[in-house]
């Protein structure tokens, strides 16, 4: 796929690090990528047409490339030109997904769904991605298993089929222990071409899983009910080509939200779907961030004198994203008093208080809840980023610490921020992304 480097033969991100100086205000305007988490399921949905698909603002990310391997490997054309990509899976035959680039990106095992539905046979790895705690996958087989398949876990791969002679699923009731996001778009991919009503209770209610119905509805496929906890899906027997454009990212606008709050900026962001943002913006204005709605798709938020003190606890959506609780502990280390973090949605996502530790910050860790208490002000150090999110709220720690703070871990940050350096160099921080072993040079010198 042209217009983004092999991820498998890029190194830079691996091998660099960031720099930033902290203390400057940031200004203007940002524009906010497509969402990463959408974008990855759309092109797993793109298996499911035999036609042409085009979709738009799509970010530029390691993770976005790792999935067009992933689909190439299945034997689908793709080509990117900017923004867009094309997808054809007319000549799609392969069952079988590459186990070194699924067991690195945990959304391309979400194709599965596509795979069977399209072709009643698939074989996926168990996935991977960040370290950020136990993500099985018993909701997405048990669906499927109640839609038909035959489903076995042997070796780190999942083997499914569907038995009979026209090799579709068949609709199916099915109840989700838990409103996995994941096991919801699977199942709801699986269902649009299987044979009959599927229904899917305690359904995930992310605009992710909207925007992936909104997609495959593009394209003829019957589902309605996405974004409640009730999703129904009437199968059909093929889908035709469509041009969709991938929502905006709100876990990219809230964490540009944060680092605006945290260095006390006027920043304006466009395009946003403000009620995708709806808990990040009720817990900014509880500590005194302005936010205001400029226009449909833009918001400016205004910078408070004091940040106060909040409690947060992580939920499914519309609750709190656990995506942005990182991003958030970060603004809530500065702010005047103690606040409580409780992260209920996964069980290892709090590593990167010891990180901000670093930096001055005062956390407490105990279990899934860091206890934060306020401090005047973070100093600057080396860090390291231990996931994606962790490595984001590490730049926002950064931009408002006194000195130079130099992260490391960039190859988290760049599978789901389209060129963060960059954006943060136009609002006017001073950030630069260099060669790890120039960054361990200017340490040294500096120490002595």
């Amino acid at each position: 796929m042209s217009g983004l480097p092999d991820v498998k033969n890029a190194p830079e991100a691996d091998s660099s690090v960031l720099r930033i100086w902290g203390g400057h205000s940031l200004r203007g305007h940002v524009k906010i990528s497509g969402a990463k988490n959408s974008a990855l399921v759309l092109m797993a949905g793109a298996l499911l047409c035999s036609e042409d698909c085009r979709i738009h603002n799509v970010p530029m990310l390691a993770d976005v490339e790792r999935m067009a391997q992933v689909l190439s490997a299945l034997g689908v054309r793709i080509e990117r030109n900017g923004e867009t990509l094309d997808i054809n899976a007319k000549d799609f035959s392969t069952s079988k997904a590459p186990y070194e680039l699924v067991t690195q990106l945990r959304a391309s095992f979400f194709a599965i769904g596509a795979i069977l539905a399209r072709l009643g046979v698939a074989q996926m790895p168990l996935p991977g991605g960040c370290a950020i705690g136990a993500r099985p996958v018993d909701l997405h087989v048990r669906g499927l298993q109640a839609m038909g398949a035959e489903v076995q876990i042997e070796h780190g791969i999942c083997n499914a089929y569907v038995p009979g002679s026209n090799r579709r699923l068949k609709g199916a009731k099915i109840y989700l222990d838990s409103p996995s996001v994941g096991a919801t778009e699977t199942l709801m991919m699986a269902a649009t071409l299987a044979d009959g009503e599927t229904v899917i209770e305690n359904a995930a209610r992310e605009p992710e899983v909207v925007d992936l119905a909104n997609f495959c509805n593009s394209m003829g496929a019957k589902i309605t009910g996405a974004g409640t906890s009730t999703i129904h899906i009437k199968g059909v027997s093929q889908l035709h080509s469509t041009d969709y454009q991938v929502i905006p990212d709100r876990i990219e606008a809230g964490t540009f939200l944060t680092a605006a709050a945290i260095t006390h900026s006027e920043l304006l962001l466009s395009p946003v779907i403000p009620d995708h943002l709806l808990p990040a913006i009720a817990k900014l204005q509880e500590m005194g961030v302005n936010i205001i709605e400029e226009a449909p798709n833009c918001l400016r938020v205004m910078p408070a004198e004091v940040l106060k003190a909040a409690d947060i606890e992580t939920l499914p959506h519309p609750g709190f994203p656990t995506d942005m609780q990182a991003q958030f502990m970060s603004l809530l280390a500065i702010a005047d008093g103690d606040s409580l973090i409780s992260e209920t949605v996964f069980e290892n996502r709090l590593r990167h208080a010891s990180e901000l530790n670093r930096l001055g910050a005062d956390i407490r860790v105990k279990g899934n809840i860091a206890f934060v208490r306020g401090v005047p002000l973070l100093s600057g150090a080396p860090v390291l980023g231990t996931d994606l999110r962790a490595a984001a709220a590490l730049v926002v720690a950064g931009l408002a610490a006194s000195g130079e703070t130099t992260i490391k871990g960039l190859q988290f940050l760049d599978r789901g921020y389209d060129r963060l350096d960059l954006k943060l160099q136009q609002l006017g921080a001073k950030v630069e992304r260099i060669r790890e072993v120039d960054a361990d040079a200017a340490i040294a010198s500096a120490a002595h």
